[in-house]
């Protein structure tokens, strides 16, 4: 064995170098640290061939760099682990049920991606415009009526990932993805009781971003009381928009709410003279179509309209834009004809200027405005593995009562064992017991909760 050989082979393994020199290494380009470099092989003339046509030097090098990476592993590994993940990038995580939620230790990317230009567009962060608290909404509905599927790993066709924070970057027209670890850098903290549409609740766990994390949109309160809100959200099996227990169905406490910090005011003086005008009696009511109808209802969701909207507004006059336009006239205690959910030049006037009082809360009055319950569908309706809109129609006022403690997610058209456990806890509260509490809806039990 030759004696600079046989020197090299009882050295000590040395210390790795913050980055190789040899053109023989270069950095792996997904690694950001000392200690993990990739090994490359250069057609370098330097360096003569051995038998066989083999590099000896080479290959001796590639040994003792694999040597120096594993050592280097071990030593920093335990502060690796402890560090914080720093802000505005994301962990390795894998996909969950739940939003963002997974855990650590996934391979082929994040539930979040971490922050990043739009996908298709590499290189490219977009300037972020001014958006509204309509715009927001308009947007967020717009994946609620494609029923976007949830994925960690995949993107829309307008560039954003499709998982709550991605969802959330889309509706507030960022440009770019984002994570929970890094919507806080464009957003601004509220308390409770300035949540407006548009905003949104945030747990981003700081420890362990994996466990819990995940974004909602608020889309408005929906009873007196702010215990529920509507809530636009991205999670499986696709986006939605539901009544949700405040903050949320888990980690509840730990969630915060935030607004956007680049949102356009409701009034930017004047608005132009052909969106002031009225239009007309014609440009609203049954079979009405056109751009008036999605202005009316764009400014009634700025005035806390959100809620009717199951969908977002659009340019087809439907129910909602009648009971919406209602609950604006009511708001300003007006009655009668003067409130029968057709805007006039007066309901126009006050909400083109912002003049006048927002549509308040749910309660009372909104409960009224809704209708008549239901009929009740049948008792075969509710049974283990039926799939049916009275299903989910249930879950709905269920949680509108309070008694959706059992629902992990939220309700939806398949019955299941959340829906009966709750629908027990609801007959058991009518002072109900025996057979007359078994978790499955009757008559009396529809009646009771759609009074």
């Amino acid at each position: 064995m030759p004696a600079d050989s046989a020197a090299h082979s009882r050295a000590p393994v040395p210390a790795p170098e913050p980055e190789p020199v040899s053109e023989e290494f270069e950095r792996s380009p997904d690694c950001d640290r000392p200690g993990c470099p990739h090994v490359r092989y250069e057609n370098s003339p330097r360096l003569s061939r051995g038998p066989g046509g083999r590099r000896p030097y080479v290959r001796a090098a590639r040994r003792a760099l694999a040597l120096a990476a594993a050592a280097s592993a071990v030593l920093t590994a335990p502060h690796i682990a402890a560090a914080a993940p720093p802000t505005g990038s994301a962990p390795t995580l894998t996909r969950s049920d739940d939003g963002d939620r997974g855990v650590l230790g996934g391979a082929g990317g994040s539930p979040q991606g971490g922050s990043g230009g739009l996908h298709g567009r590499p290189g490219r962060v977009l300037a972020a415009p001014a958006v509204s608290r309509a715009e927001i909404l308009d947007r967020a509905a717009s994946w609620v009526r494609a029923r976007v599927p949830y994925s960690a790993d995949s993107h829309y066709k307008d560039g954003y990932r499709q998982d709550c924070s991605g969802f959330v970057s889309m509706a507030w027209n960022l440009g770019r993805n984002e994570w929970t670890g890094s919507l806080t850098a464009v957003a601004e903290p509220v308390g409770r009781q300035q949540l407006q549409p548009g905003d949104i609740l945030l747990f981003h766990n700081q420890a362990d971003p994996g466990k819990g994390s995940h974004v909602t949109i608020f889309g408005g309160w929906t009873d007196s009381s702010r215990s529920h809100y509507l809530a636009y959200e991205q999670a499986r099996p696709h986006t939605r928009r539901q009544i949700t227990p405040y903050a949320y169905w888990t980690h509840s406490e730990r969630y915060s709410a935030y607004r956007y910090k680049n949102l356009r005011p409701v009034a930017q003086g004047p608005a132009p003279s052909s969106a002031r005008r009225f239009p007309g009696a014609a440009a609203f009511g049954p079979g009405a179509r056109g751009p008036y109808v999605t202005q009316l209802g764009r400014m009634l969701v700025q005035r806390g309209g959100a809620r009717f909207y199951r969908s977002g507004p659009s340019p087809v006059w439907g129910e909602a834009d009648r009971r919406a336009t209602r609950a604006f006239q009511r708001a300003q205690g007006w009655t009668g004809d003067a409130a029968n959910g057709l805007p006039g030049p007066l309901t126009w006037e006050y909400l083109v200027t912002g003049r006048g009082r927002d549509i308040p809360d749910a309660g009372v009055d909104v409960r009224a405005d809704v209708g008549a319950a239901p009929a009740y569908p049948g008792r075969g309706a509710f049974r283990p593995g039926r799939s049916n809109p009275y299903v989910e129609r249930l879950g709905r006022q269920l949680v509108q009562k309070g008694f959706g403690r059992h629902y992990r997610q939220g309700p939806g058209p398949t019955w299941g064992e959340a829906d009966r456990r709750n629908v027990e806890e609801f007959q058991r509260a009518q002072g109900w017991r025996g057979g007359a509490a078994d978790g499955y809806p009757g008559p009396e039990t529809w009646r009771r909760l759609f009074r």
